[in-house]
């Protein structure tokens, strides 16, 4: 007996309205990037005396700052930014985690001893401090930022993958590929990467999240995407200089990383909900 589309919503909202705000929240904030160079009513980077720390109004909706920009071209350009890192470094961490997880977990031994300890040495160090550390030896800029953090945010998704690869390279339809003839890489691509797909896709939603706060505190101390270029850290680093008369310079950017970051975590946590059969039940 088939139900309606009513009551599968009913059925559906109550179990998973959290993934459907997530979702909602992180397209909508996507399709704002996306869009920026048609809804921006200003460049992002022109200078206008006459318009200096003006309130938001109908010529401004969010003010400007103390350069006469328009904060919401500003914000909608800014919003590109963080979320292009977010994207770029989650997509280097995971490639490199994925690499060294499966190899660690398949291969064992030796292998495994050598990479799970570089992970331990490398987790010895607060994450944020090195990249601080990393970033002071090089130039302040946007491929610099994207590198840097997928290169030092790695560790959890190689120790994720490689606990996965050790559960899924004891299972028959592992040891029948191999009794097939099927080479370790032919097992770790076809049949071993699919069924560790599900956390890897989790950790990657929630690094998202992570990678764009990291940007945003770079950009705030000045070491992350430099003006003019706009970034949601660098506007709410001008605008704590006039707080108390421009309060809207600190407000929008700091709810924009907050919203992002906050739908990208409902977003994790619910697929993880969704994914993991043992929480479902």
């Amino acid at each position: 007996m088939s139900l309606s589309p009513h009551a599968l919503l009913a059925r559906f909202l109550p179990r998973h309205g959290l993934l459907l705000a997530g979702a909602g929240i992180v397209a909508g904030m996507s399709l704002l990037a996306l869009l920026a160079p048609l809804l921006a009513p200003y460049s992002p980077t022109a200078i206008n005396a006459e318009a200096l720390l003006q309130a938001p109004s109908w010529a401004h909706p969010l003010g400007t700052d103390a350069l006469g920009r328009d904060v919401l071209s500003r914000m909608l350009y800014g919003a590109r930014v963080s979320l292009w890192v977010g994207f770029v470094a989650v997509g280097l961490s995971v490639t490199i985690g994925l690499a060294l997880g499966l190899m660690a977990g398949y291969a064992g031994g030796l292998t495994d001893e050598i990479v799970m300890r570089g992970v331990d040495v490398i987790l010895c160090f607060p994450s944020f401090f090195l990249i601080l550390a990393v970033i002071a030896f090089l130039e302040p800029s946007l491929l610099n930022i994207m590198i840097v953090i997928g290169l030092t945010s790695w560790m959890g998704v190689a120790r994720l993958v490689r606990a996965e690869t050790l559960s899924l390279r004891s299972r028959d339809f592992v040891l029948a590929a191999r009794v097939a003839g099927a080479g370790p890489l032919r097992i770790l691509t076809l049949h071993v990467l699919p069924n560790a797909a599900a956390p890897v896709l989790v950790s990657a939603t929630l690094g998202v999240a992570g990678a764009i706060l990291v940007e945003s505190s770079l950009s705030f101390l000045g070491l992350g995407v430099q003006p003019p270029m706009p970034s949601w850290g660098n506007i709410l680093m001008e605008g704590k200089d006039v707080l108390e008369i421009a309060p809207w310079l600190s407000f929008f950017p700091g709810l924009a990383i907050l919203l992002t970051v906050l739908g990208y975590n409902l977003l994790g946590e619910s697929l993880r909900d969704v994914l993991d059969p043992r929480i479902g039940r």
